[in-house]
């Protein structure tokens, strides 16, 4: 295996750059919206949402889990349980998670319109992780970035720290394409013996590549600062193909990245 891959892809959010501030604010205002609730977030809930971060797949979650935090649930159940939870949560209060998932979007939408500046400031990055890419970007090393957050917004808030991204090197929402689909098109491009390495904090993410026969030569890489778990970072570790990443290592040469 080569120490320098050929190409490195990156997750955004939980990898590159930290967003819990805004999820928090976002779901908030999607609870109080859905619950006839105070629709100031109330901050002491903060650190609960934080920790339990990790368990939200999809965006309607968001604002269920902050009904489960407030209510008191405990956040040894959630993390247990939290499907189970979830669904139990939006089957008693005849919600559906498409249109819990709608005014999550329209909250967000109309925040980007009258305050972008605002929502740009709610996202901080990981300490080391921004000179790391610049170091990325000057050498031979071709990056891209692979997320689920929209292109547009990955690139302002990487241009608000000086790094200038192409548009065909973010594939972000608007690709409409799933992270495997993106990589097995990036291994098409740069052949099949180039070595792709993809770093990404959710395991079930790792997992699904893990089982693509054709990706089978892309090295994995499970960043253990970002939303996940100590059991799911301990389930990566029992994997063949995932290797566990932290972000000292992740600010170091690739050499010792393995």
């Amino acid at each position: 295996m080569s120490v320098t891959p050929r190409v490195l892809a990156l997750d955004f959010d939980g990898v590159v750059c930290d967003g819990l501030k805004e999820y928090f604010q976002t779901a908030w205002k999607a609870y109080a919206q859905i619950w006839q609730a105070e629709a100031t977030p109330d901050e002491k809930f903060a650190p609960a949402f934080y920790r339990l971060r990790p368990v939200v797949e999809t965006g309607w979650e968001m604002p269920v889990l902050i009904r489960a935090i407030v209510t008191g649930i405990e956040e040894k159940r959630i993390f247990q349980n939290w499907t189970a939870i979830a669904t139990q949560i939006v089957s008693e209060d005849h919600l559906k998670p498409l249109e819990i998932s709608a005014i999550v979007d329209t909250i967000r939408d109309q925040q980007i319109a009258t305050d972008l500046e605002s929502w740009l400031v709610e996202h901080e990055f990981y300490p080391g992780v921004l000179d790391r890419l610049r170091s990325i970007l000057t050498s031979s090393t071709d990056f891209f970035i692979i997320s689920t957050k929209e292109g547009r917004f990955i690139k302002q808030l990487l241009q608000k720290q000086g790094i200038e991204l192409k548009d065909e090197q973010v594939y972000g929402k608007e690709s409409k394409r799933p992270k495997p689909q993106v990589l097995a098109e990036l291994k098409e491009t740069f052949g099949e013996t180039a070595s792709i390495w993809f770093v990404e904090d959710r395991l079930k993410t790792l997992q699904t590549i893990e089982k693509q026969e054709t990706l089978a030569n892309v090295e994995l890489f499970l960043a253990d600062w970002g939303y996940n778990t100590e059991l799911e970072r301990l389930e990566g570790e029992k994997s063949d193909r995932i290797h566990l990443l932290s972000l000292a290592q992740f600010a170091q040469d690739f050499s010792n990245w393995i």
